[in-house]
Formats: structure tokens, C-alpha cells, sequence
């Protein structure tokens, strides 16, 4: 993915507004890894999007690339111009559109079917939301439903046009992918590959397993148990919980002025630390 430039031009307005839930949520590198994984732990779930995640992706074999892939997608779709947004994430869409097949049980599978959009979207905003508001800072039931509302935007762009507008809708769409959500090797793989490769700043890289287990965590409590990810070697202590919430304040204010969410907040005429103000 070509280098994307979160400074210009100034007054670019991107799809969510300086004072966001959003930007909040999306500019701390620890519970954009916990949330991520808890996403993609659901995704894999769902034997549809499983089969279209592990079979045409560069995940399983080079996966640093992949997460950094995903992870410039997610700072585009948050803080980047909209103009850039609507390319990246176009391209996206454009590419998922070859994305089809049919699964060892003989169902079939596109990317870009409405259902799994919606899923796969659902998914998304539940991990980020949810781990930041477990290690992060703590976010009510208005702050949820303020966030869903936020990201009708973007889940437009995604094609993902019945992924949940308020925090009822998302517990109801879960709800109704309960059935369909099981457990299966693939998940223990991505879970060995999170685990052990590098995929984090280098401060919290002897954390990562720590954070990965806190990303099981955050899943509800039927899903870890169809996933079958209720094994004691998943379970996150009591101590590592407290130590990975004092680790997501400390980067509530670790202020990094190269970082897209600092740079974009000096493109909206805002101080390149209006996001790490203690509020």
C-alpha cells in the first residue's frame, strides 16, 4: 500500500470528526491490537468468512504484512481525507469482489455477500469498541450507540450496509449469528501466528500473548465457548488484566506526532496532541 499523508491538505475533513468516539478509540496501539484480534477471532468463527480470510489471503504465510495492511486501512478509514478513504477502501471492495468459493461443507461463499459484510463489520467495531473501553478508558451504553452511529460511513463504503447503527443492533445481530459461530484448528493457528510474530510497537511486544488473551477476553462469554476458547492457557489473570489497563492509559497520553491520529489532528488545525489531552 502506497504512503498515505495524514497533513494534507489542510481542512481535509475524513469521515469522522475530531471529537469522535472514533478518533478516541483508534489512537491507542493497545486496544487496536486487542480489538483486532477479538474481531478477527469472530470472524474466523463464521465458517464463510473463515474460508474466505485463510484461503485468499497472504495472512497464513506472511502475516506481518498482512496486519500492517490492515492496520494502515483502519487509520485511513478513520483520519485520513475522505477522498483518500473512498480510494483505499474502494480498492478493498474491489478486491473482495473476487473473493469466492465454497467451503469444505459444501456452502457457498463471495465476500462481498451482504451477510458477511455485515458480520465482518459488526465484528470490527465491536473489538476496537470494546477493548478500549476494557483497557483504555471506560465507555457508557451513549458512547457505544454514539460509535455505531459514527461508523454508518464507513460500513456504507465497506458495501456493509446492514451492519449495526446502535448498540441494540449489534446485540441482536449477534444474537442471530450465535448458531453459526464454531470453533476449529484455524483459530488456534492464528492464534500461535499472533502470538509469535511481531506485531506490535517493540514497548509492548513482550506483552503480546498477555494481549492476546485479553482479546479472547472481550469476546461474549457463548463465543468463547463455541469458539473453544474457554482452556485455561487462554484465560487472562486478574494482575495482567490491571497491568494491561494502566498500559492502555499510559497511551492514552503518549502523545507521537509522526503517528496518523497526531498528524491528522494538525491537518484539522488542532494541536498535534488534541487527542492525548487528559479529558
Amino acid at each position: 500500500m502506497p504512503k498515505v499523508d495524514f497533513l494534507n491538505p489542510p481542512g481535509a475533513p475524513a469521515y469522522y470528526t475530531p471529537d469522535s468516539i472514533a478518533w478516541d478509540v483508534f489512537k491507542n496501539p493497545v486496544s487496536l491490537f486487542i480489538g483486532g484480534v477479538a474481531a478477527v477471532l469472530l470472524e474466523l468463527g463464521e465458517p464463510r468468512v473463515r474460508e474466505g480470510v485463510w484461503g485468499h489471503s497472504i495472512f497464513p504465510t506472511d502475516p506481518v504484512t498482512r496486519m500492517r495492511r490492515t492496520g494502515m486501512v483502519t487509520h485511513v478509514s478513520v483520519y485520513a481525507p475522505r477522498a483518500v478513504a473512498d480510494k483505499v477502501i474502494g480498492g478493498v471492495v474491489r478486491m473482495h469482489e473476487k473473493v469466492r468459493g465454497t467451503t469444505p461443507e459444501g456452502e457457498a461463499y463471495h465476500a462481498n455477500d451482504q451477510e458477511l459484510l455485515d458480520w465482518v463489520q459488526a465484528t470490527v467495531d465491536y473489538g476496537f469498541m470494546e477493548a478500549y473501553a476494557a483497557f483504555c478508558r471506560p465507555l457508557t451504553d451513549a458512547d457505544r450507540d454514539r460509535f455505531y452511529a459514527e461508523s454508518i460511513p464507513i460500513a456504507d463504503l465497506f458495501l456493509a450496509k446492514g451492519a449495526p447503527k446502535t448498540l441494540a443492533e449489534q446485540r441482536e445481530q449477534f444474537e442471530a449469528m450465535r448458531p453459526r459461530i464454531v470453533g476449529h484448528p484455524i483459530l488456534t493457528e492464528f492464534l500461535d501466528i499472533v502470538k509469535n510474530t511481531p506485531a506490535v510497537p517493540g514497548p509492548l511486544r513482550p506483552f503480546q500473548w498477555m494481549m492476546v488473551r485479553a482479546a479472547i477476553s472481550i469476546l461474549p462469554t457463548w463465543a468463547i465457548r463455541q469458539l473453544e476458547l474457554d482452556g485455561r492457557q487462554y484465560r487472562l489473570a486478574g494482575w495482567e488484566r490491571m497491568l494491561l489497563k494502566g498500559m492502555g492509559r499510559m497511551f492514552e497520553r503518549l502523545h507521537i506526532a509522526g503517528a496518523p491520529p497526531a498528524q491528522a489532528s494538525v491537518r484539522m488545525g488542532l494541536p498535534s496532541n488534541y487527542l492525548y489531552r487528559r479529558k
